[in-house]
């Protein structure tokens, strides 16, 4: 069987991700160097060491979750959810405070983020129950309802963190898949209220802080020095790359001007050393790894790994956009990173957990594909002494 899996690979999707994942490598030791030392007194290399190690688990468990058929992972799907749920309120119990939020869990000197999981828990979660409910999905209290009150549970547990911006790819790629789930776009229009009533009951109990980085998004000019600062700086990093960029390593915005420049900003520094040829670069990659994706979960005849498939790729492409809004001022600051590039172990891991998962159905997708077309083959090579019998006996 595994034979035949490594012949129906889709290998220009495994070598995009690959290729992410080591630029991304090199771009954390290039935009985290100054800011070890300075900001913290550490080696130079020491978030490159620590994201090197991450990466090596991450890329372990991406050949793993290749190997590991997707419909297994419909039996465990309350597993995933209850697992899901604890681990948020153990957060709220023991979680680690870093900028103003609880969100993280500290096991043996080693930091993850609970919440990071949670998305793909939930999406394993919402493509198993859809799938089950397909024969009832247009009746919206006995099909519809259940998975939402779960949502709207898990997105308020992340909201109190708070998690603004985890929160948002929750609630985003949620709609993905139950846009494509079948429901009747009555019921659709009507989440879509809800929704947006929700956001605003959110919005208007935002703090002053959180509040502040609306107008640092939106005219970050009027206060230079506080809410409009991180802004300022990452225009000032991507106007000065140009097409070619000032070269690897040769970033004056990571000295100290922009903050968090191998996370939430780290797109602002490949900009400013790569210029816009390795912006290209990385959103080409990012953007053929979700086509692929949305690609697959269509092909995909079976309703869980078509759920799956696109409530994986919906995941990367809300998060991908979401940074790239916030570091060239089309949405407020978050705190999102950039998936496969910037720094973060618990983002990778299931990032590349996710991929392995997305490559899996893909397998399977084409190993179907395949076995239709040599069956369509033989049933012409069978047709076809028919038709020459005939006119023979004539």
């Amino acid at each position: 069987m595994i034979k035949k899996m490594f012949k129906h690979y889709d290998y220009t999707l495994i070598v995009s991700i690959l290729l992410l994942c080591a630029f991304g490598l090199v771009m954390v030791y290039s935009s985290s160097m100054v800011w070890a030392v300075m900001r913290f007194g550490y080696p130079s290399d020491f978030f490159f060491k620590k994201q090197a190690v991450w990466l090596a688990v991450s890329v372990l468990a991406f050949f793993v979750t290749m190997l590991f058929p997707y419909k297994a992972y419909k039996k465990f799907m309350v597993i995933f959810l209850l697992g899901s749920i604890f681990s948020l309120l153990v957060v709220l119990i023991l979680g680690k405070t870093s900028n103003n939020a609880t969100s993280w869990i500290e096991i043996a000197g080693f930091t993850f983020q609970p919440a990071e999981f949670v998305k793909l828990g939930l999406i394993i979660y919402l493509a198993a129950i859809y799938s089950k409910k397909q024969s009832y999905i247009s009746h919206f209290t006995r099909g519809a309802l259940p998975p939402l009150l779960i949502i709207g549970f898990i997105f308020g547990l992340v909201v109190i963190q708070p998690d603004l911006g985890t929160a948002m790819i929750i609630a985003a790629t949620s709609g993905v898949v139950i846009l494509c789930s079948g429901m009747k776009w009555q019921h659709i229009l009507m989440l879509l209220l809800i929704g947006g009533t929700v956001i605003s009951v959110v919005f208007f109990n935002l703090s002053d802080e959180q509040l502040s980085r609306f107008t640092g998004a939106y005219n970050p000019f009027s206060d230079p020095e506080n809410s409009g600062y991180h802004l300022i700086n990452s225009y000032l990093a991507i106007a000065s790359g140009g097409l070619t960029g000032q070269g690897l390593g040769q970033s004056i915005q990571k000295y100290g001007f922009l903050p968090e420049p191998h996370t939430d900003f780290i797109m602002a520094v490949i900009a400013e050393e790569l210029g816009f040829f390795g912006v290209v670069f990385v959103i080409g990659l990012l953007g053929y790894i979700v086509f692929k994706g949305f690609v697959t979960g269509i092909r995909c005849k079976e309703t869980f790994g078509s759920l799956l498939a696109i409530g994986i790729s919906g995941m990367v492409g809300i998060q991908t956009v979401i940074n790239l809004g916030a570091v060239t001022g089309m949405l407020p600051i978050t705190g999102v990173t950039l998936p496969f590039i910037s720094y973060g172990g618990s983002s990778l891991l299931l990032l590349m957990i996710s991929m392995g998962i997305l490559v899996n159905i893909s397998t399977f997708v084409n190993m179907r594909r395949k076995q239709q077309k040599t069956a369509e083959k033989q049933t012409s090579a069978e047709e076809v002494p028919f038709i020459s019998n005939r006119f023979s006996r004539n």
